[in-house]
């Protein structure tokens, strides 16, 4: 078994950058779910709920997804919490 995921990880180290890219939205694409994202800031505390959805992030920090009423939101990473729900 760690043959396996040596030979990934050899396959995937001889990628260019945008081909590893290619292939992570790829696998984000098969982990969609059911979340609970929850921002919270001082007294500040939102939740959404995402239903069979996903939740991406960016280098620039922030968390953007489609939440349950179909609106796009982006919060910052910090202070956010995402729980998978059944």
């Amino acid at each position: 078994m760690k043959i396996i995921y040596l030979i990934g990880l050899i396959l995937l180290a001889s990628c260019t950058q945008d081909q590893q890219n290619q292939l992570s939205r790829k696998v984000v694409e098969f982990m969609d779910g059911d979340y609970l994202v929850t921002y919270a800031n001082g007294t500040t505390t939102k939740t959404w709920a995402i239903k069979n959805g996903k939740v991406t992030s960016s280098e620039k920090g922030y968390y953007y997804f489609w939440d349950d009423k179909k609106h796009y939101v982006q919060v910052p990473i910090v202070n956010t919490f995402i729980e998978e729900i059944d």
